[in-house]
């Protein structure tokens, strides 16, 4: 099995080679442990802010709420039975899509055990993968703050991290099927992005428009809340990609350089664009375009070299101001801040420009037709078709999860009163700003 094969799977613990068993690598340990926080840090502080300055002043804490109970509870879910979902086996076909019941509550997992590549403890890498599936489910709020029940919020991300991440992981990351097509997602660009902003419209649409939309001014209580959450998620998503390295390597090194590049360079890329179609360069346009190009460059961030990550960051802006500024008037969907503009269109751009500009290097890329062959356009095709399988499972599997959790709590969506009045004071009895 070849290196990247074990360092995705990483599902047993590490095996005695001879007489001495391996010993724990203390920096990869350090590093991974770092990586894991940072990423942690990206969901509770920097999304949340993200999100929280593009709402109204009425509803700034319940959209920080469930940035930051949803990842709570994904966590915890995660725990349960989320690895053992996604990074378990199961036995016969079933495994080329979800990973079984084996591992629930971590069982067979002993605090001791230590990874097959790395060497550093099993235990981190479920910490380091569960802030990956915690972040997923707080991407999709996004699309319906201000008017989706708290009660209901909170149901759907239990039951959408087990249904929906979790298999969805096991088929890119944890073996399963696109795994073994040889579909390259570095960190996250079809697992995470093009999941969660698809869950996020899809909610979007069942819930409804907010009262007034897109009619009544909606603007954001605080375009600087915003860019300092854009700021931490760019701090933070060196633990996201450089972290996907499994250790402290130059492939590591490459992915941190890599993002760097593409986010900035797609920050400028949405100023320009804003600039030259609306006349004025704006902050929120500038943090939009950090998102963006973090977004874009996810899949890709250790298979591609900086030529390529300039490329995928331009793309990863234009893609997403189509899907801010035109796409959603076209269609006239509610997706309040964006989610899936900005993270499936961009994850999506991001999985395929992958196939694009990966770099022919046997020491960057897992099994796939470009590595075996030199097949790049068979390698396209295989981001294709990751990205269809994806979106074809999330589509459906979270309209699924969301009319259980809506007929749990007596429907999902708030009622006018409380729409009107806003959810910081009717839901939770609190003001996100005292003024």
């Amino acid at each position: 099995m070849k290196k990247w094969l074990l360092a995705i799977s990483l599902l047993l613990p590490a095996l005695a080679f001879g007489a001495d068993a391996p010993k724990i690598d203390t920096g990869n340990t350090a590093w991974m442990i770092m990586a894991s926080a940072l990423v942690l840090l990206m969901t509770p502080a920097g999304l949340a802010l993200f999100y929280g300055g593009m709402t109204r002043s009425k509803n700034i804490l319940n959209t920080y709420a469930m940035v930051f109970v949803g990842f709570s509870v994904a966590f915890i879910v995660w725990i349960i039975a989320g690895y053992s979902l996604a990074f378990g086996t199961a036995t016969g076909d079933m495994n080329n899509f979800m990973g079984g019941f084996a591992n629930v509550m971590l069982d067979g997992i002993k605090w001791s055990d230590l990874t097959t590549v790395g060497f550093y403890p099993q235990y981190v890498f479920v910490f380091f993968q569960g802030t990956f599936a915690a972040i997923t489910v707080a991407i999709a709020s996004g699309s319906v703050i201000e008017r989706m029940k708290f009660s209901t919020w909170v149901i759907f991300a239990a039951i959408w991290t087990a249904a929906v991440y979790g298999p969805i992981a096991h088929m890119v990351w944890g073996g399963g099927y696109l795994m073994k097509l040889g579909a390259l997602d570095f960190a996250g660009g079809t697992v995470v992005h093009m999941n969660g902003g698809l869950a996020g419209l899809v909610l979007a649409i069942l819930i409804g428009k907010r009262t007034g939309y897109p009619m009544i001014a909606m603007k954001p209580m605080s375009v600087m809340l915003t860019a300092l959450g854009a700021a931490l998620l760019w701090f933070g998503w060196y633990g996201f990609n450089a972290g996907s390295a499994f250790g402290a390597s130059t492939i590591a090194g490459l992915a941190a350089l890599t993002t760097t590049v593409a986010t900035a360079v797609a920050a400028v890329t949405w100023l320009v664009i804003e600039w030259t179609v609306f006349k004025k360069p704006t902050l929120l346009g500038a943090a939009s375009g950090v998102v963006a190009g973090l977004v874009a460059i996810t899949p890709a961030a250790g298979f591609v070299d900086v030529s390529g990550a300039m490329m995928i960051g331009i793309g990863g802006s234009v893609v997403g101001f189509f899907g801010v500024a035109t796409l959603k008037k076209i269609f006239k969907y509610d997706d309040s801040l964006d989610a899936f503009g900005i993270h499936f269109l961009g994850g999506l751009w991001g999985a395929v420009a992958t196939g694009i500009f990966a770099l022919n290097d046997k020491d960057l890329l897992w099994d796939g037709p470009l590595k075996a062959t030199g097949d790049r356009l068979g390698q396209i095709g295989v981001q294709l078709e990751s990205a269809a399988v994806v979106a074809a499972y999330t589509l459906i599997a979270t309209v699924v999860v969301y009319f259980i959790a809506s007929a749990l709590t007596g429907g999902g969506r708030v009622d006018e009163e409380t729409e009107a009045v806003g959810l910081d004071e009717a839901v939770h009895g609190e003001r996100g700003l005292n003024l």
